[in-house]
């Protein structure tokens, strides 16, 4: 019975207050912010100490940070190897119809298979979407000061304008690209 409980997507009413109650935890435990993206900062600064002097600084202070990302990979593979459901994923068939006019037919799960392979990656569209998308989310993340689980959840929860804006931004920004920019690429 626990294992189809926890197989089984949560729904929001109870996994957004357990995302939510992060905030405080961290914050009443130790004083700490919540966020994924300076991750990749301490272990770069962990790796390459005395480089740049954008990775100068004591990163020991912040191992709690790097013991959370690996909390979330092993829960991440926890759920794919012994949680996961055998059946296929379902994917709404508005969307199917939508991605089939672009001539996108295959999917496995989530991911369209005609967009995500090797081979597609060496065309013009797969550089675009891959390389580019890449670019603009380390890009963003870096000029927005974090990422959209700092801004969105611990920002907002404090009140912080900055993060106010960056989440405005983003949300702005995926919207534009999902239903602007996406369509022109997959006609490519």
């Amino acid at each position: 019975m626990m294992i189809d409980w926890l197989s089984k997507p949560w729904p929001w009413y109870v996994a957004g207050p357990l995302i939510g109650l992060m905030v405080p935890l961290l914050l009443i435990g130790g004083n700490k912010t919540f966020g994924i993206s300076s991750s990749l900062r301490h272990i770069c600064a962990a790796c390459f100490p005395g480089g740049h002097s954008f990775f100068r600084y004591d990163w020991k202070k912040e191992k709690w940070n790097l013991l959370f990302v690996a909390g979330i990979l092993l829960g991440a593979m926890i759920c794919l190897f012994f949680l996961k459901d055998p059946q296929p994923m379902k994917v709404d068939a508005r969307l199917l119809g939508e991605l089939s006019n672009y001539g996108i037919t295959e999917h496995e799960g989530l991911l369209p298979a005609q967009l995500f392979n090797w081979s597609s990656l060496l065309t013009l569209r797969g550089a675009i979407i891959m390389i580019g998308g890449g670019f603009l989310v380390g890009f963003g993340t870096r000029y927005a000061g974090g990422c959209t689980s700092g801004h969105s959840i611990m920002g907002l929860s404090n009140l912080q304008w900055p993060s106010l804006v960056a989440t405005i931004c983003f949300m702005a920004g995926g919207f534009v690209i999902a239903n602007l920019l996406m369509p022109l690429l997959l006609k490519l």
